[in-house]
């Protein structure tokens, strides 16, 4: 019988098992925390997956030959060690669910990346990220979008263009201001805002019909708008 998934995670491996080679009818592949520091040249040749999670091991770059799998819709890269992606990242077209990024050494991301224009959620948190590009406004599919934990100190003008995103989490980033394109995100409901160093918030939140949750605790030098209880009103929960 022609196996679709394989779960290998917390096997302790340092390298996958090259029984696996011939599983070209792989759909999922799970090696989750393990010690992989490099992942073998004929993972890329699996041209059936969908789902593949690297998670949790000791990898120090990706190969660019990782756009072959042009099937995959889920991808987990988390808790790695990665300082950068390969430009091929953005060749994946079927790349629509998923995107994990979090806890690695990335200090910026490809500009190929922000052609994923189907992907639903990208997490990216706990990183050295230093600014997000006006091509960010390419991932007009995007639902969910975390960045919480790097060193951001602006959003850009073009963050307003992401108007099917629903949560934004910027939580424990160095930003002072947020622009006013960010009130064109008619469909969000979840903004995080903790622990960064606003000083002020721009009148077009109140054009956020489905703002349901603004947290803005942690921000000690924010000038609270007088609008805020008008926010309030419209029945979103603010956190100060």
């Amino acid at each position: 019988m022609e196996t679709h998934a394989l779960d290998l995670a917390g096997q302790g491996l340092s390298r996958l098992p090259d029984s696996a080679r011939g599983l070209t009818g792989l759909r999922e592949l799970n090696v989750y925390r393990n010690r992989l520091t490099t992942v073998p040249d004929w993972l890329w040749d699996l041209r059936e997956l969908r789902v593949l999670i690297l998670a949790d091991n000791e990898l120090t770059q990706l190969s660019p030959r990782i756009s072959r799998l042009s099937r995959v819709h889920t991808l987990d890269l988390g808790h790695n060690a990665l300082t950068s992606l390969p430009d091929e990242i953005g060749e994946l077209p079927n790349l629509t669910e998923y995107l994990y990024l979090s806890d690695n050494r990335l200090t910026s991301l490809p500009e190929s990346l922000f052609r994923l224009d189907r992907l639903r959620y990208l997490g990216a948190t706990d990183n050295a990220l230093t600014d997000l590009p006006e091509a960010v406004s390419g991932l007009t599919a995007l639902r969910e979008l975390r960045l919480y934990h790097n060193r951001l100190t602006a959003l850009p003008e073009s963050i307003g263009e992401l108007t099917a995103l629903r949560e934004l989490h910027l939580r424990g980033n160095r930003i002072a201001r947020l622009p006013d394109t960010i009130g064109k995100l008619t469909d969000l409901r979840m903004l995080d805002l903790r622990d960064n160093g606003l000083r002020e918030l721009p009148a077009s939140l109140l054009g956020l019909p489905r703002l349901a949750k603004l947290d803005l605790r942690w921000n000690r030098d924010l000038r609270e708008p007088g609008w805020l209880p008008e926010l309030e009103a419209n029945d979103c929960v603010v956190l100060r």
